[in-house]
């Protein structure tokens, strides 16, 4: 599985810690961008990008910046893509097993890179739990996403 990670301005320094990270680790992933600091960027680019490849089936997403919110709210847009705003290990590992969360958002104002890290391996290790309410509900967005 490859992981799609993509971050603005305020999530770059972070980003940039986490792709050398994943790259000792031996993940296979690409890095969408922003590839240098630029204080005038906008995170909807990079949201879209990584939601982009998320929607395509072809991988997993991490997405970066400030409070989260930002890309949080772009890459929900699109089809197929489960976004949440990871906290702490735990609850990104809930949302994986629950709600087969598919994009992790990363806080990058608000977290420290090991935290970071930690919620990554979670995301990524923590398979979907299959069970028949949480694959009813997963019905039932897309039911919605078809109608909107």
């Amino acid at each position: 599985m490859k992981i799609y990670i993509g971050a603005d301005h305020r999530g770059f320094k972070l980003k940039e810690k986490l792709v050398a990270w994943l790259e000792v680790e031996g993940y296979k992933f690409e890095d969408l961008g922003a590839y240098e600091l630029d204080l005038k960027d906008d995170y909807t680019v990079y949201a879209e990008k990584v939601a982009l490849m998320v929607a395509d089936n072809l991988g997993k997403g991490v997405l970066l910046c400030g409070s989260g919110v930002g890309v949080d709210v772009v890459a929900n847009k699109f089809d197929r893509v489960r976004s949440g705003i990871g906290k702490n290990e735990k609850q990104v590992a809930a949302g994986r097993a629950d709600d087969d969360m598919n994009v992790l958002v990363i806080a990058a104002d608000y977290t420290k890179a090991a935290e970071a890290k930690k919620m990554i391996e979670a995301f990524l290790k923590t398979k979907f739990s299959g069970k028949n309410r949480y694959k009813r509900r997963l019905r039932d967005i897309e039911k919605i996403e078809a109608n909107n």
